[in-house]
């Protein structure tokens, strides 16, 4: 190593040494050995390697042990702040499943199914997101809900559920690279889409190259934009839903009545479901993030408990809004070309006769699209690193850097992004169309496992004889909302085997069959496959052997315990407004 070399990771700071061997680690810092760099060699030595020798791990531990120990020391960088946690949660899963899928859905369903469909798929998210919450305020570890499958249910079908979410996340960079160049052509019809990819492309490619903090900058300008225009929507649309519009003329429900509420009946509902799904895609990376931010236990309930805001007013009041002033069997929603001319938000303002706002919700749109581009990135790379810490992947994909960034990660992923060149050849419809299949239902699957991980760990705790007083943050929709979770998922999954068999509007056969269901058949292929090359015959592993202490920050129950209730002892001498204020905020 050159003399004048900084080295950005001298020492590894252990907190303490755990039962198993394992060595918890707070803190990875930068020291300076008293001699200067050039900002090119510190640049150039920011890419080698962090060591992560100084961990000691006992090679005697078990594959599930190991890997608790590895995610829960892990060198990413720790330079998420509150507010882009907050803003992640609030607007991360914005996008063009509101502000275009809604369009789908409403000419399927109708906007009574709209409405149904999204209230329970977000109460079920509700409940998901505070059982993700508390085990991963208690856990933030590298990969989150990805681990936590492998160390409260079983490596097998944690395996399966690491992979099917990096895969969906795989496939969601070059379909959204290519959308965003579609957006542009509501402007511009001429230039080949690929030159327009290309920029995207860099753009994106730069933003994850700054690191986490690049993408937790980038989110929160992204977010801010989505939550600007459906609040502005919603103001608008209550206007026009009164008569204010342009046009004049009160159109209260009308449209619920004329055409109606419902449209193809029951597996009009079900239909929406999965769209709805969609919608929502993403809200889970908030839990992803906690491994990266300053301080989890601070930062993290605050974040989680923006969910349920989002929910009601981003979700339900802006389709119960749409719903009002598009009717279902429009014209205009008959065809889709990617851009803001067909998104039902459009739709409503341009029958209100207002003009010049297209343009704005394209650019809207286009920032949603770049905005799941860029998460894609983040929560494929972060699933990828954990699957190689626990020895499911090639051990080349665990590489982090000096700067907390897992270079090989992202590099795999930006140049499976590459396929977004295919735009050229006008062929990107079916090529897309079997990729996104392959992880179609990812969202479903991975809600309800963690759902199940909370289970699983709540169960830990009771049959150890602990409680959840030890606990900094505890899901305020509890063990009932945790199972309310698994049931609904499953109910899903369920009605989209029966929607894929029978396609609305069309027979039995087998396309659209697998290209809807898929990916459940490759989720039991690395499931079973797992099972085999491991010959791990279990289907969970037993409440009494399940770690419950590996990966937590604060390790001083007594000490944490004391501080919570000091905590709970303060808020409860506050007025009655402002705890309500708490709860919800």
């Amino acid at each position: 190593m050159p003399e004048k070399e900084l080295n950005y990771i001298t020492s590894v700071e252990p907190v303490s040494v755990d039962e198993k061997g394992g060595v918890t680690v707070d803190v990875f810092e930068a020291h300076d050995n008293g001699e200067s760099m050039t900002r090119w060699e510190s640049f150039v030595d920011g890419f080698r390697r962090v060591d992560m020798d100084a961990l000691g791990i006992d090679p005697n531990l078990s594959d599930v042990e190991k890997a608790a120990i590895v995610t829960a020391n892990t060198p990413l960088s720790r330079s998420l702040k509150g507010r882009h946690l907050q803003m992640i949660a609030i607007g991360g899963s914005i996008g063009t499943g509101l502000f275009i899928g809604s369009g789908k859905v409403l000419k399927h369903g109708g906007p009574a199914s709209v409405l149904i469909a999204y209230i329970l798929i977000g109460s079920m998210i509700y409940s998901t997101v505070h059982a993700l919450g508390e085990l991963a305020i208690t856990f933030p570890v590298s990969g989150a809900f990805s681990t936590y499958n492998t160390r409260f249910i079983d490596p097998s079908w944690g395996f399966a559920m690491a992979w099917n979410y990096a895969m969906g996340w795989l496939v969601v960079l070059p379909l959204e690279l290519v959308a965003a160049a579609i957006t542009v052509r509501y402007w511009d019809t001429t230039t080949n889409p690929a030159a327009y990819v290309a920029i995207f492309y860099v753009l994106i490619l730069a933003i994850n190259f700054f690191g986490v903090k690049g993408y937790g900058e980038a989110e929160f300008f992204f977010s801010a934009v989505k939550v600007l225009a459906v609040c502005g929507f919603i103001i608008l649309g209550i206007v026009l839903v009164c008569g204010g519009g342009p046009q004049g003329g009160y159109i209260g429900a009308k449209y619920w009545y004329d055409p109606g509420a419902f449209r193809n009946g029951f597996k009009g509902l079900c239909s929406v479901f999965v769209t709805a799904a969609f919608a929502f895609g993403g809200t889970e990376l908030v839990g992803l993030a906690a491994a990266e931010a300053a301080n989890p236990r601070k930062s993290m309930p605050k974040a989680i408990k923006q969910v349920f805001w989002r929910i009601t007013l981003f979700y339900v009041i802006s389709l119960i809004l749409v719903g009002m002033l598009v009717p279902y069997n429009s014209p205009e929603l008959q065809a889709s070309d990617g851009t803001a001319r067909y998104s039902p938000f459009v739709i409503a303002i341009r029958n209100a006769g207002i003009s010049g706002l297209p343009s704005v919700m394209n650019v809207v749109i286009m920032i949603s699209v770049l905005s799941v581009g860029n998460s894609s990135v983040f929560g494929c790379s972060r699933t990828l690193v954990a699957l190689a810490n626990a020895g499911q992947a090639p051990q080349m994909l665990g590489y982090i850097d000096k700067r907390g960034r897992p270079l090989v990660a992202i590099v795999l992923q930006m140049t499976f992004g590459l396929i977004c060149f295919s735009s050229a050849s006008g062929k990107q419809g079916v090529i897309f169309d079997w990729l996104l299949a392959l992880s179609g239902l990812s969202s479903l699957f991975s809600w309800g496992s963690i759902c199940m991980c909370h289970i699983r760990f709540r169960r830990a705790l009771s049959v150890k004889g602990r409680g959840t007083d030890e606990l900094a943050f505890t899901s305020q929709a509890g063990l009932i909302g945790s199972w309310y979770g698994v049931i609904l998922n499953s109910l899903v999954v369920i009605a989209q085997f029966w929607i894929a068999l029978f396609p609305i509007g069309g027979s039995p056969n087998a396309y659209d069959f697998f290209e809807t269901y898929l990916s459940v058949f490759v989720i039991l292929a690395f499931w079973l496959g797992h099972k085999i090359w491991k010959r791990n015959w279990k289907i969970f592993i037993r409440a009494k052997d399940l770690d419950v202490d590996t990966g937590r920050r604060e390790l001083d129950l007594d000490l944490l315990k004391q501080e919570l209730a000091e905590e709970r002892a303060v808020l409860a001498s506050k007025p009655l407004y402002y705890r309500f204020y708490r709860t919800l905020c």
